[in-house]
């Protein structure tokens, strides 16, 4: 893809994004091949997928797409060596992840609590133990994982969640811990509320969606919303050479809400 006059943060780099279908995953999944990486777009949104693919071919960019469930261990490890052996294995972006509708913790079914666990908490893990021996081998790779302002601040009525993103930035330090003698850095981008697809089904479930949205924007010193290709500019730079001394961070971006 051209960018005349520009330098390509990820030139020629394979980057692998999980959740890749919608919202950030997609948004992010487009700049970095408009940075010049080969995308692995992966999902199990195949639609979605699929049109997160054809918008980068359509713009010039290199993407393929390939089914993953998170969850799925072995999927993922099957995934990952064919891409590293394929094209080499430079980045690994891990986007996917869920939610649950607002709720008290002792209410909060178990059933939810084990699916968003396994999606949150073992999806990341998933992801790293297939990426890291790889990277590590190679002597460089940069691992980038989504967690939430809920890494940070214990979010009422969002015990689970809160939980496990809280559990994605610790995971993420100690990786970076470990894996840096090695060359690897590991970091996470940890966003505030953010107009996704996500977003719109909380929204949705609320008895004034319009006004629920309204009162959640009041509450930031910005006055609104994230927007994805905010999220995913700070994505982009911890995968990029240009964050090459940092890791083990969590990079906060929510329009300043945990300043309150």
């Amino acid at each position: 893809m051209s960018r005349d006059d520009e330098h390509m943060r990820l030139e020629d780099e394979t980057v692998l994004i999980t959740g890749a279908a919608s919202g950030i995953g997609r948004e992010t999944a487009e700049r970095c091949a408009n940075e010049g990486a080969h995308v692995v777009v992966t999902d199990v949104d195949d639609d979605g997928g699929e049109t997160t693919v054809d918008a980068i071919d359509a713009a010039g960019g290199d993407a393929e797409y390939r089914r993953l469930d998170v969850t799925d261990s072995d999927r993922v490890h099957e995934v990952i060596d064919d891409v590293a052996t394929t094209h080499g294995l430079d980045v690994l972006i891990n986007n996917a992840g869920t939610g649950h509708p607002s709720s008290s913790l002792e209410e909060i079914d178990d059933g939810i609590r084990d699916f968003v666990v396994d999606v949150n908490i073992n999806g990341v893990w998933n992801g790293c133990h297939a990426a890291l021996p790889h990277m590590k081998d190679q002597g460089h790779g940069s691992i980038v994982n989504v967690g939430s302002l809920a890494s940070i601040l214990g979010l009422p009525k969002q015990a689970v969640y809160s939980t496990t993103k809280a559990a994605v930035l610790n995971l993420t330090r100690t990786i970076a811990a470990e894996a840096g003698p090695y060359g690897v850095r590991a970091n996470a981008v940890c966003p505030g509320f953010t107009e996704t697809q996500m977003l719109e089904q909380y929204l949705a479930i609320q008895e004034d969606p319009e006004a629920a949205r309204e009162a959640m924007a009041e509450q930031y010193p910005l006055k609104r919303l994230g927007k994805p290709e905010e999220i995913a500019s700070a994505i982009v730079f911890l995968s990029s050479e240009e964050a090459s001394f940092v890791s083990g961070h969590g990079l906060v971006v929510d329009g300043g809400f945990s300043t309150c």
